[in-house]
């Protein structure tokens, strides 16, 4: 297939250097935005055409667009680094490729070649490279791609047209005040997502479903909301929007993938780096009912969660309808989560031997 090149139409007026250094200085996630995106056009008999990199902008859509009635979308997250000396590199875009092509084949939307994705990545961080903050911190540049229908008409079928986009945001350490454990309220009657479902495609959808159990979930003073199965509602399988994990020991379990679960690139990547460090580390089936007897007996020493955004979240208290409440590591960060998060950290940032080959260098 032949794929665009990205044609190079940059802002005529960019951010200041002050504007942009003020706003590195504080930039929260997702409150600003770099000054160019990356679109690329799909039409059906022509295939992938028109790449630009061009100014950020508002999207012109008429009121028919199908997205906006049938839901054809589907998104990616993923981070620029700055490395020790000045470089910048992200973090396994192909991962994020290939599980971009995945959510593309389950909403019947075109499949975007992985070097496409790539390309369209390196580009945005290569023009807007000096939005990516300094190396020192958990600091990054948060990339969005993602991909819209655009067929204007109210029929319920497949677009015939869609609209490739890479965004960009600064993005401050998640935790400002240092890794904060967060209280998990068990959702046991709503559920995220079924078997041959949508769990598994990173698609709008699955998230705007989560936004009642989320609610509910501050209602018991709770920062997550976990989802179990939606067979049989006794197995974990994750969070709103992000992966879980238990720590035995030495022994690390995360829910195996059963097809209602996102297949996060965070996740994939601790098994690895788990292995690494010398813990046993595998998939495997974790109820509720295991989860609360192996955390008041102290079997199950430590349970996070982890994603982009985060890289890994310690889980402090869980909360569940019966009214049972417990908490994991006495409410504290427990040595393996801390140990695995650095591990990570440091191989992101460039501190540590990339031995995985996971870091994709710019230019």
């Amino acid at each position: 297939m032949t794929t665009p090149t990205i044609e190079l139409k940059p802002s005529a007026r960019p951010t200041s250097a002050g504007e942009r250094e003020a706003i590195l200085a504080n930039p929260g996630f997702g409150r600003h935005f770099t000054d160019h995106m990356v679109t690329i056009k799909w039409t059906e008999g022509r295939g992938w055409h028109d790449g630009q990199l061009v100014p950020y902008a508002p999207i012109p859509l008429d009121p028919a667009t199908n997205v906006l009635h049938y839901a054809q979308e589907i998104f990616e997250g993923l981070k620029a680094y700055r490395r020790p000396d000045g470089s910048v590199a992200t973090f396994r875009p192909d991962q994020n490729a290939k599980r971009f092509q995945r959510s593309a084949k389950r909403l019947a939307m075109p499949e975007l070649p992985v070097e496409t994705f790539i390309e369209a990545c390196d580009a945005l961080v290569g023009q807007d490279k000096d939005w990516v903050p300094a190396h020192g911190g958990e600091e990054s540049l948060y990339l969005r791609p993602f991909m819209i229908a655009t067929e204007v008409g109210l029929g319920v079928k497949p677009a015939n047209e869609y609209l490739f986009l890479v965004i960009a945001s600064p993005a401050g350490a998640y935790f400002a005040g240092g890794v904060k454990p967060v209280s998990i309220w068990v959702s046991e009657d709503r559920v995220r997502a079924v078997p041959g479902g949508m769990g598994d495609a990173k698609t709008g959808g699955n998230y705007a479903a989560s936004l009642l159990a989320q609610a509910e979930a501050a209602t018991h003073d709770c920062d997550q909301v976990c989802y179990l199965d939606a067979v049989e509602h006794q197995w974990v399988e994750e969070l709103g929007g992000m992966n879980l994990y238990f720590v035995y020991g030495d022994r690390i379990v995360t829910p195996t993938l059963t097809g209602s679960i996102l297949e996060g690139v965070t996740r994939d990547s601790l098994l690895t780096v788990a292995r690494d460090l010398g813990y046993t580390a595998e998939e495997g089936r974790i109820s509720l009912d295991q989860w609360q007897r192996d955390s008041e007996d102290g079997t199950l020493t430590e349970v996070f969660a982890c994603g982009t955004a985060a890289v890994i979240t310690p889980v402090g208290t869980v909360k569940r309808s019966t009214g049972a409440e417990w908490k994991q590591s006495g409410g504290e960060t427990g040595e393996a989560t801390a140990r695995l998060r650095q591990a990570l950290l440091d191989i992101q940032r460039g501190i540590t031997e990339d031995k995985h080959g996971w870091m994709h260098p710019l230019g």
